[in-house]
């Protein structure tokens, strides 16, 4: 899959997601399928989230992950294939004798498939609160036998983070952080925004926000009214920059234009909610300490 029909896929799962998951989402809890209400220790576990991947391979359990999906890029050892977590195939997923999966969501027929083959599947929507993210590590902790690793991993995140926001190097300062180039953006409510909210920072795209869905659409009109001091680029990746924004009508008379302050930022730590959450908000303080000379 192309990664920008990847990032068209990851707003819309989000968007599915904030509207019927909200339930488990906002507690952290994982729904569990399989024969037995008692999980025994995965020894043969297939991850077909990027998040889930990163996690399993931080709490010291990536011996036990026989093949992750075609977007787990990191880490490097990840044993990645060509597993779709959006459109997954259960007799592909089946050949790698699987006794674990875990997803983001089920698309239809992941669940009932693999209960079928008795496999047990966990489902671990994507986070809204670091709660939820510290939930999702205990819960593959508990499963992969690794709990004392994922107490320990949840510790140092949970410090880490307080250390960046210790100084709010970003009070009072406005961002935009664009999604993409059709101007998607996550507003405070949102697990990314409340991350940006540590720094002190002022998110713009708040008052677009409609229905209780966090990752409204805006116009480049909204963005050019609301002159905000900073741009992250979550689109980067996908080829914008500092000089593509710039070169956009009327956008280059923006406070952040003019002021050299338009950051790219990694579409990877900022769209996958476990434990490198820690990486993109110091790289977001340490951008800004350096404008901020």
């Amino acid at each position: 899959m192309k990664l920008r029909n990847y990032l068209f896929l990851l707003v819309g799962a989000l968007s599915f997601l904030s509207l019927s998951c909200s339930s488990d989402s906002s507690t952290g809890s994982v729904p569990i399928s399989g024969e037995s209400s008692s999980v025994e220790l995965a020894e043969r576990i297939i991850s077909l989230s990027p998040t889930a991947t990163e996690i399993l391979f931080a709490i010291e359990a990536g011996d036990q992950v026989v093949a992750v999906d075609d977007q787990s890029n990191f880490p490097a050892e990840a044993p990645m294939t060509s597993l779709s977590g959006f459109t997954p195939n259960i007799e592909s997923i089946a050949e790698y004798q699987p006794d674990l999966v875990v997803a983001s969501y089920d698309p239809g027929d992941l669940v009932s498939g693999l209960e079928a083959l008795d496999v047990t599947t966990v489902l671990q929507p994507a986070a809204s609160s670091m709660e939820d993210t510290y939930s999702q590590i205990n819960e593959l902790g508990v499963l992969t036998g690794r709990q004392s690793e994922a107490s320990e991993l949840i510790e140092r995140i949970k410090s880490d983070l307080d250390g960046i926001a210790s100084k709010a190097v970003g009070e009072g300062l406005t961002y935009y952080h664009e999604i993409d180039n059709t101007f998607y953006s996550p507003t405070s409510k949102t697990f990314l925004g409340k991350l940006y909210s540590l720094l002190g920072l002022v998110n713009i795209a708040d008052p677009a926000i409609e229905g209780g869905f966090g990752w409204p659409q805006l116009s480049a009109e909204f963005i050019i009214d609301a002159d905000p001091d900073l741009i992250f680029l979550g689109d980067a990746d996908w080829g914008e920059s500092a000089e593509t924004v710039a070169a956009r009508p009327g956008w280059g008379s923006l406070t952040a234009v003019q002021k050299s302050q338009v950051i790219p930022v990694s579409t990877d730590t900022s769209g996958r909610w476990g434990p490198r959450v820690v990486d993109f908000l110091d790289s977001v303080r340490s951008a800004i300490e350096k404008i901020s000379g």
